[in-house]
């Protein structure tokens, strides 16, 4: 006999929507609030936007790169945010290991200061005595500058193309409200980072932008729940069929959820400082946004309302219309 693991029971018959002034009331709260956190505390900016100078190193030695072994010998020079990474090319040697060191802007200054360089060099000579630098780059404040607005696009432009894509899919209060609870998810986010200060750079990027895709995946399960019991039950108050399509999505939710979350917490305990601080974004996006796909999006709808004298086909179905079937 096969054996099924359910989290939820199959049917169940809560009720999202009895406290939803409060709930609703708590996500407008939650933005609020990360917007000033943003405004009064700031955003611990790494180095991808505040600026820096990247220092390429070159050793010969046959034994794997300890990049701990970096970081300690560096760490003594308080040099701010430094990120170490080890560079892979079939075209190196078996014995040539290359590291890439980014260290961020020093006193508002576009480069760290050959001083700098050198006392960099010596400190990373105890690690091995053969290390030297092959080359320095450095990324001004105005490069940094254009990132941000890049990132800041990139998150908007996604935004965007979900709204037209859902208002095309749906009606346009769904659309809304997807887009309501996608704001609410990248604002609480980066409140998150604010008030704890934990570094924001180019990877918190790309988890936002991942963050959308998993929120609105959710959200869209549930739309297209709801617009097929809003055929089936024409009569039943609109409360009730969302109550429903929420009810009987519940299952599908908790496991996806759940299993991405059993990755994410691995990830993040066991994953290392390398990767902490972007697991730990895409952790709390699971998370607000399984929460916002129910308590902000079917909420905003809610408070809208839907004409349901004209509900919107799929548009798949004008493709399989009954009337387009040759009857013999």
């Amino acid at each position: 006999m096969a054996f099924r693991l359910k989290l939820v029971p199959e049917k169940t018959n809560f009720d999202f929507f009895k406290h939803q002034v409060a709930t609703f009331g708590f996500s407008v709260f939650m933005v609020l609030a990360s917007i000033v956190l943003v405004l009064v505390m700031g955003l611990n900016l790494g180095i991808d936007f505040r600026g820096g100078t990247t220092i390429r190193t070159e050793a010969d030695q046959t034994e794997p790169v300890d990049i701990g072994a970096y970081r300690s010998a560096i760490a003594p020079l308080d040099l701010g945010d430094v990120l170490i990474t080890q560079v892979y090319d079939p075209n190196f040697r078996a014995d040539q290991k290359v590291v890439t060191i980014r260290i961020q802007s020093q006193d508002g200054q576009e480069a760290i200061s050959p001083d700098t360089q050198a006392k960099v060099l010596e400190s990373l000579k105890s690690v091995n005595k053969d290390i030297k630098i092959v080359a320095t780059e450095s990324i001004g404040p105005k490069v940094s500058g254009e990132l941000i607005w890049t990132a800041i696009w990139s998150v908007l432009a996604a935004v965007a193309a979900i709204l037209v894509y859902i208002w095309l899919r749906f009606e346009w209060q769904f659309s809304v409200g997807a887009v309501a609870a996608l704001i609410h998810d990248v604002t609480v986010t980066v409140g998150i980072f604010a008030l704890f200060q934990i570094k924001f750079d180019l990877s918190i990027i790309a988890a936002l932008l991942t963050i959308l895709g998993y929120s609105i995946n959710d959200t869209v399960v549930v739309f297209d729940r709801l617009r097929e019991n809003l055929v089936k039950y024409k009569k039943m108050p609109l409360r009730d069929v969302m109550n429903l399509s929420v009810n009987e999505t519940l299952s599908r939710t908790v496991m996806t959820s759940g299993t991405t979350l059993l990755a994410l917490i691995s990830l993040l305990v066991l994953g290392g400082d390398v990767i902490r601080n972007f697991v730990f974004a895409m952790t709390w996006g699971v998370i607000v946004g399984t929460y916002s796909s129910v308590y902000v999006a079917k909420n905003i709808v809610l408070f809208i309302g839907l004409d349901r004298n004209k509900e919107k086909k799929d548009p798949s179905e004008k493709f399989f219309d009954k009337t387009d079937v040759a009857t013999d």
